[in-house]
């Protein structure tokens, strides 16, 4: 594997939400590629059981509550210089624009933008990022093909996004790299509950829409492979959209 510039050996990497769904699938491909893990999450137990499929050694474990900036400044004093930093965590949580309150909004921004952003700030202050190293949000489509529903969860991954590419202004003179992923709709336990308290025919009728049909966590990871990587050493303050052709629809 050391012959190809998608390897990932002698990389350390940062996951954040790394106990299930995406974020799991990230941290267990990237161990597959060589790369030495430091995998957070709020949830201790589901943050063991990805810990324990990881291949190779000397990964590392830190369960914490990222949306606490104490446990944020906690955990950055406990992580080893990085390669690269992988930002998964995120809640998804869809409602109509009447419904909106201030709690509902700190709710979503918290975890999806508030948390992301002082975990970095954090980690520069403590010069734990080397330089060339790379670092990954994933976003979401939604942060620029709006849904009915999706007025918060958009908008924190439009935030997002854009604190992505002035990011990338800020530490090209060190050259970090960072950029997002915007996947469409993944098969994850989110999609599962999805499928079971709307109709066949809706479902189907949402389906229809990804030409390529809908994606699969390991999608998602691969994406995150190659902008970890030496293969993508001239990509910065970009979005590479992962959909199956979904956005097609708007061209």
């Amino acid at each position: 594997m050391n012959n190809t510039v998608f390897h990932l050996h002698n990389k350390t990497i940062l996951i954040t939400g790394a106990s299930s769904g995406i974020g799991r699938e990230i941290a267990i491909t990237l161990a597959k590629m060589g790369g030495q893990l430091v995998i957070t999450g709020r949830n201790e137990n589901r943050l063991k059981e990805t810990f324990s499929i990881l291949e190779g050694d000397g990964h590392k474990m830190l369960v914490a509550d990222l949306t606490d900036e104490n446990q944020i400044e906690t955990i950055s004093s406990e992580i080893p210089k990085l390669d690269g930093v992988v930002l998964n965590a995120g809640v998804s949580d869809p409602f109509p624009i009447k419904y909106i309150t201030s709690k509902k909004i700190e709710q979503t921004f918290s975890t999806n933008f508030n948390a992301t952003v002082l975990l970095i700030a954090s980690l520069l202050r403590k010069k734990t990022i080397k330089n060339e190293a790379s670092i990954v949000f994933i976003s979401s489509i939604s942060a620029n093909f709006p849904s009915k529903g999706g007025a918060m969860y958009g908008s924190s991954k439009a935030a997002i996004e854009n604190f992505s590419k002035v990011l990338a202004l800020e530490l090209s003179h060190q050259r970090i790299r960072s950029n997002c992923i915007a996947p469409g709709m993944v098969k994850t336990k989110i999609y599962d509950d999805v499928e079971k308290v709307i109709s066949k025919e809706a479902m189907d009728k949402h389906i229809e829409q990804y030409p390529l049909g809908v994606g699969f966590p390991e999608d998602v990871a691969n994406s995150v492979v190659f902008l970890l990587s030496n293969a993508s050493r001239w990509i910065t303050g970009t979005s590479i959209v992962i959909d199956g052709g979904y956005t097609l629809k708007g061209t």
